[in-house]
């Protein structure tokens, strides 16, 4: 019998996509499904970026790019960047890549191996732990507290390293929790990683626009000390509606670069062309399609707090970036995921249970309110009619 080598049995996934299968699945059968699961915005990607792409074909940019990505596309990163951190960044350091996953995934591959230990949030983007186990490596949980308003403690983080650290995952604004750092934590953190010079670091800034409240988005790349170990995550998905396009990029520190092309060259070769020149739409024209976008993200998350805070035994603090809710949901009754799983089948809302997130995740759902304002309305609806008739088996 054919099977995959050990290392599989040890991957995991993301469980939204399976959520997403089912509630497809009830749709199709003829249930109306109010879908709170995936993290994708409802709008639209805006007009001029996705003209760019259509420009692109017919100018005939059909064949291969460089593995790291066309230098116009490289050149715009980096000048966003500096708009937006102040960070000076050369574009012989930034990798064009197709989704924020694929940088989680040289990074972690580059770094883990048995033996290596590697920190994540948790609850976090599962992939992060995934990636870690199929290495080899042991995964060590940075516990992300709601008491703490779900922003990662630096001293916590600083606790957890070792001589066997290799690599540290930080997100913020984090998924799945909203959760925002703020720059005290940072600054704290950063200082007490110069003890710890054999400790990479990856920061996934993937929703590092999508801030609310005068909370400020601090990126590690501002942190000049730490550039030299620093790997940054950002991409296009969230932030102009491109999660189908799948554009990422990253930047790297001189002594990982190569070996971040080499891996492109041997996996994916290159993002597709049209794709990348409508990244360089995105990121040099106007920018009002991101604030609007914001803007309606802020008054959708006003919506789903109020609301959640009216079910019965449910508790929700105000997020501060991304487009999640995690709602406590302990004094229902019910566990977690055995909720989610109840409330698509029976009242057709579609969540995901805290755990799909980590250890840390039980007791919790993620809500996404990157849905319009009439769904989540009715989602809300469905869960306090649900949780007033039923009760946990």
């Amino acid at each position: 019998m054919i099977e995959p080598v050990s290392a599989f049995s040890r991957i995991g996934e993301e469980n939204a996509f399976a959520v997403l299968a089912r509630a497809v699945a009830l749709a199709q059968g003829g249930a109306d499904v109010v879908n709170l699961g995936i993290g994708q915005p409802d709008f639209a990607t805006p007009p001029h970026i996705v003209e760019a792409a259509i420009a692109a074909l017919r100018d005939g940019h059909h064949g291969y790019t460089p593995a790291t990505g066309i230098l116009p596309l490289r050149e715009a990163i980096c000048a966003d960047i500096a708009r937006r951190t102040g960070a000076e960044v050369s574009p012989d350091r930034v990798m064009v890549v197709p989704g924020g996953k694929v940088t989680m995934f040289m990074a972690i591959l580059m770094l883990g191996a048995p033996g290596v230990e590697i920190l994540y949030p948790d609850p976090g983007f599962p992939i992060y732990r995934s990636m870690i186990e199929f290495t080899g490596a042991t995964p060590v949980p940075i516990p992300i507290r709601e008491e703490n308003g779900f922003a990662f403690s630096a001293a916590e983080v600083l606790s957890l390293l070792g001589p066997r650290t290799r690599l540290a995952i930080v997100n913020s604004p984090a998924n799945p929790t909203g959760g925002v750092t703020p720059r005290a934590e940072i600054e704290a953190l950063v200082a007490g990683l110069a003890a710890h010079p054999q400790v990479a670091i990856l920061s996934d800034e993937i929703y590092g626009q999508m801030t609310y409240d005068g909370q400020a988005h601090v990126s590690l790349l501002s942190f000049q000390e730490i550039r030299d170990r620093l790997i940054f995550l950002d991409g296009a998905s969230k932030t102009y509606a491109m999660t189908g396009w799948r554009l990422g990029w990253s930047v790297w520190p001189d002594r990982l670069y190569d070996a971040a092309r080499k891996l492109a060259v041997n996996s994916f070769s290159c993002v597709n062309a049209a794709t990348q020149h409508a990244g360089i739409a995105a990121l040099e024209g106007p920018q009002d399609c991101v604030g609007e976008m914001v803007a309606a993200f802020d008054r959708r998350r006003r919506l789903v707090v109020e609301g959640l805070n009216r079910l019965p035994g449910v508790s929700c603090i105000v997020p501060k970036g991304a487009f999640y809710a995690f709602p406590n949901i302990r004094d229902t009754g019910w566990r977690a995921k055995a909720l989610a799983s109840a409330l698509l089948d029976r009242a057709h809302v579609a969540t995901i249970g805290g755990p799909d997130f980590g250890l840390h995740g039980e007791g919790y759902l993620r809500l996404s309110y990157a849905a319009s304002e009439a769904a989540i309305e009715e989602a809300l609806s469905r869960m306090a009619r649900f949780l007033e008739s039923e009760r946990p088996a």
